[in-house]
């Protein structure tokens, strides 16, 4: 065998172990979620919009101190108003940013008076006045918050309660368990958002909504 042949043939033997690597490392990646870590996903009573009857669900673990969380949020609901009655998304809190801890909380308050939806439109529209340096000022966000029609006494009571607590600490211990380390973080019926990026999320709704329809 001359150098030739020899150099062609162990190019070609690299190829292929490059091509099968590639292909092992894809087999690897998740494409659904565990069965037995399955009812993580989802929480009852989160914020939900869209279609009661929707066969596709987006759950998505946000923080409302998260920049692109900021951007996602007209974006996913693009994708609810365009699949009309075909596609709801639940919310699951992430407080990944410090002191997000205490504005989840501000939230789900507001949620158990019917405003959740209100409350994070004018949280994210309004991010600059109440993070700074990616660290959330809860005073600031509390203070925007109740410029919606709330009974200030009752959220204030409802925020600092352990109920709210609880349900904060089940959203995150459910991150934890989908291993949920960044925000936004999407799950399509079941499947997560492996490769972040809208394209790639409408790719994924569009999937799972031609399988459910």
């Amino acid at each position: 065998m001359n150098n030739k042949t020899l150099f062609i043939s162990v190019t070609a033997f690299i190829g292929i172990i490059f091509i099968a690597a590639v292909g092992m490392y894809k087999s690897q990646q998740p494409s659904t979620i565990a069965s037995e870590i399955l009812p993580a996903l989802e929480r009852i009573n989160a914020p939900v919009k869209g279609g009661k009857q929707a066969k596709v669900t987006i759950v998505e673990f946000f923080d409302p101190a998260c920049g692109t969380c900021s951007q996602f949020y007209p974006l996913v609901n693009n994708l609810v108003k365009k699949y009309q009655g075909k596609v709801k998304v639940i919310m699951r809190y992430a407080p990944l940013h410090q002191g997000s801890e205490d504005v989840v909380k501000m939230l789900e308050a507001a949620h158990m008076q019917g405003q959740f939806w209100p409350a994070a439109k004018l949280l994210f529209a309004n991010q600059q006045r109440w993070v700074e340096h990616h660290v959330s000022q809860p005073s600031k966000a509390l203070a925007g918050i109740k410029t919606l029609p709330l009974d200030h006494d009752q959220l204030d009571k409802d925020w600092q309660s352990s109920k709210v607590a609880q349900i904060i600490e089940q959203d995150v211990q459910d991150g934890q368990t989908l291993k949920v380390r960044a925000t936004p973080q999407f799950f399509v019926n079941g499947k997560p958002l492996v490769v972040f990026g809208y394209e790639e999320l409408v790719n994924l709704v569009e999937e799972a909504v031609s399988e459910a329809y």
